[in-house]
């Protein structure tokens, strides 16, 4: 069975005190529905129990989950529609989703205490270091963790504490619940604030009610393996230690692409580190694309030509991105090999525009388009907002077709699928559909009509601030249908690529004609993916330019 909830339908209005407990309750009523057999014992009994508390003990725990961390301090835990936190946590504690007093670290005691609070409740640790009493928080915990000093309860640390600290016990399980609802991590409980607010609209999805991001368990363990991993890279931990903890590939596309991300990530960072070793097996282990890139181009520094050539002739390139990076690899590696470099097509220069200008506080780019704007020649600052907007209204139905995993929750602002290599052959039959009304015509009609209905829902392609109804008119009137479906023809090589890279400008010329305006600042250069798109406008005829700037001498 279909089923087409919205977001409004799972927010709880504002002006209930309690709306974020609605909010949380509708979570995991939806886990429950839909996930019950990823659940092991520990998050069914939670699911079970939770609804048992009082009122009061069920919105403190929402409170708590809400926040960042897992330790507070009872004294920042006092909320009006809450009332007593002491009787509110007495349940918690006794289901044991909150610990009582528990051991902190000196890192937790420093983030969870004010300096002159820091100050009171280790002033003999502090005179044992001989810091001057003004000394900042820094340089106290630096000072202090030299001292190795083992963890202790809050009222150990500071015997004249005014409160006490507690503990969440329960914060991997929730993280769990609402990974299993959203797919993903990144997506929290503000989402249901924020719909609420009407500050974000979604598109109204059918999916059936087995829709979901997860099929099994263990995708679930490994999805939450390699975020953990990614968390304790960003905060310095050692990549090649890590990269001892990366499970293996697992059964599953989409994680097996986190996986490889998650090892380029540990590749950089080595390389970093001058653990060109311990990179090399990272990027080997990511496969293909932007992993082999890094690892030629490491074997390269290192002076590895042979063994680099060889890899880089082994299998060809992913998608464009490599094979612009290979084609400029190759012919350096034969050059230091003393080979005879394959061939290569010049690149043909784009039109050249060059101008002194003021600087502009309202950056280069806006600087050009008042400069060369006129009312007979209006320019309008689009970047990647113009082409893939057209495309994403045109689309619109494509791109949120109901199909098995693209949607699962009513928070989607596009498919869950979109970054996937079956991304459009999924979907090849509408596209094809859609892109046909390029050529009778129909096109016109179908974008203003979504332009209308669809305006300010959440879309990956339609950015609703900068796609004003002038710009989409004389946008309309001026591109002809064929740039149109070369243009689209590009977004669909690979969607989630290649909707970064497109002119900064439009500018609408005398007669029904246009250009497309890539800007760079002085000492700026074209990045490979607008080089990319500059060649597709080639190949095509599409008039585009690119406008380089020099400031004038003040």
């Amino acid at each position: 069975m279909n089923s087409a909830t919205s977001a409004a339908a799972l927010t709880a209005p504002l002006d209930d005190p309690r709306y974020y407990l609605a909010n949380f309750r509708s979570l995991l009523d939806w886990v429950a529905a839909r996930h019950a057999d990823l659940l092991d014992g520990r998050e069914r009994a939670f699911l079970a129990d939770f609804p048992t508390l009082p009122e009061p003990s069920r919105a403190l725990l929402a409170r708590m989950v809400m926040r960042k961390g897992e330790h507070f301090r009872t004294s920042r835990l006092a909320y009006d529609e809450i009332g007593d936190v002491e009787a509110a946590l007495g349940p918690l504690i006794e289901a044991g989703w909150v610990e009582d007093a528990p051991a902190v670290s000196l890192d937790e005691l420093c983030r969870q205490l004010r300096l002159p609070e820091l100050r009171r409740a280790l002033a003999g640790e502090i005179a044992a270091t001989g810091l001057p009493a003004r000394a900042s928080k820094d340089a106290l915990h630096e000072a202090l963790a030299a001292r190795a000093l083992v963890p202790r309860r809050l009222c150990e640390w500071w015997p004249e504490a005014p409160d006490r600290l507690v503990r969440l016990t329960c914060m991997d399980l929730c993280d769990r619940l609402r990974l299993m609802f959203f797919g993903n991590l990144r997506q929290d409980w503000a989402e249901f604030v924020l719909a609420e607010l009407g500050r974000q609209r979604f598109e109204t999805v059918p999916f059936s009610d087995d829709s979901r991001a997860f099929r099994r368990r263990d995708e679930v363990d490994a999805y939450l393996a390699l975020h953990r991993l990614r968390e304790r890279l960003d905060d310095g931990a050692c990549p090649v230690a890590l990269a001892a903890e990366v499970p293996p590939a697992p059964d599953n596309a989409w994680l097996a692409a986190r996986r490889a991300r998650l090892l380029v990530g540990l590749g950089r960072e080595a390389e970093r580190r001058d653990e060109a070793d311990a990179a090399l097996a990272c990027y080997a282990e990511a496969g293909l694309g932007e992993a082999r890139v890094r690892r030629l181009r490491l074997l390269e520094r290192l002076g590895a030509y042979r063994r680099a050539l060889r890899e880089l002739e082994a299998a060809p390139p992913v998608d464009d991105a490599e094979r612009q990076a290979l084609d400029r690899l190759r012919p350096r590696l034969c050059r230091k090999l003393g080979l005879e470099a394959p061939p290569r097509a010049p690149e043909p220069a784009p039109e050249r525009l060059e101008l002194v200008l003021t600087p502009a506080a309202n950056g280069v780019e806006r600087a050009v388009a008042e400069h060369l704007s006129t009312p007979a020649a209006p320019v309008h600052y689009v970047e990647n907002a113009l082409i893939a907007g057209l495309f994403g209204l045109l689309c619109w139905d494509v791109i949120f077709a109901p199909l098995p995993g693209a949607f699962f929750h009513p928070f989607h602002a596009g498919p869950a699928d979109l970054g996937r290599e079956d991304f459009v052959a999924r979907r090849r039959a509408r596209f094809d559909a859609r892109l046909a009304e390029l050529d009778d015509g129909r096109y016109r009609t179908t974008i203003r009509e979504r332009w209308r209905t669809k305006r300010g829902l959440a879309s990956p392609f339609v950015h609703w601030e900068a796609l004003d109804e002038t710009l989409l008119e004389r946008a309309l009137a001026a591109i002809p249908p064929a740039h149109l479906r070369a243009c689209f023809a590009r977004l669909l090589e690979a969607p989630r690529v290649n909707r970064a890279g497109l002119p900064d400008l439009i500018q609408f010329l005398p007669g029904g004609g246009y250009r497309l305006i890539e800007v760079k600042a002085p000492g700026d250069r074209l990045q490979d993916n607008q080089r990319r798109w500059l060649a597709c406008f080639r190949a095509h005829d599409i008039p585009a330019a690119v406008c380089h700037v020099r400031w004038a001498a003040s």
